[in-house]
């Protein structure tokens, strides 16, 4: 057995007690959803004054809840479609949350370019998420591409722990709105194929109506 292996496993068996007790203490998940917004909150919190090393902690603390709220909903039979839109909303907050905290931060150091590189984050954060929404209301599926939530929380974390935060603000930056234009591709190719199929479909049951014998009256 490999290491990574060996931590998934235990890492996996933490996570499914912490979701059996909670299944037993019967919170509700959508509570769960909303602590993880406030746990986020505090860190933005801690960014804004700049104890990041801190605020990945905490980061790493709302993560936990965020893996299982759509668990305890599964195991406790509460999953609903509500449920499922209040999650994708309130983690919409919590990464805006996180951005408006490294806002305040470089503000209060006059660092105007990361208060633009940080602008572009939060904008092309929050266009991958729209661009999927939007996107499933014409086709199917659109999860293609790199960056989503949780490889973005994965960075952040990872610049906050490591003080590594501007070059993980460029990499968030150019692959968030680099998928963003991959899904507007995808969608763009998708919707053609589409609305291809549509037409020769119509264009058979249009051949097949040409094709039915036209019965004709008799007269005596």
């Amino acid at each position: 057995m490999t290491y990574t292996r060996a931590i998934g496993l235990v890492f996996g068996s933490a996570i499914n007690h912490i979701v059996r007790w909670l299944a037993l203490s019967k919170i509700h998940p959508n509570v769960l959803t909303f602590l993880g917004l406030l746990i986020n909150i505090w860190a933005a919190w801690l960014f804004a004054r700049g104890s990041f090393t801190w605020a990945g902690v905490v980061v790493i603390g709302a993560g936990l809840f965020d893996m299982v709220d759509g668990r305890v909903a599964r195991v406790t039979d509460q999953v609903t479609r509500f449920g499922g839109f209040f999650d994708s909303v309130l983690d919409r907050y919590s990464d805006l949350a996180l951005y408006m905290g490294l806002l305040v931060f470089y503000a209060s150091i006059n660092r105007f370019f990361y208060i633009v590189l940080t602008a572009i984050v939060m904008t092309g954060s929050v266009m991958v998420s729209y661009t999927r929404a939007r996107a499933e209301n014409s086709i199917p599926k659109c999860k293609v591409g790199f960056l989503e939530r949780p490889e973005r929380v994965v960075l952040i974390i990872i610049g906050a722990l490591f003080d590594r935060m501007a070059p993980v603000l460029w990499v968030i930056a150019v692959l968030s709105n680099w998928t963003v234009i991959h899904r507007m591709i995808y969608t763009f190719h998708e919707a053609e194929r589409l609305e291809d199929a549509q037409l020769r479909l119509a264009k058979n049951r249009t051949d097949e109506k040409r094709k039915e014998p036209v019965e004709t009256k008799r007269t005596d």
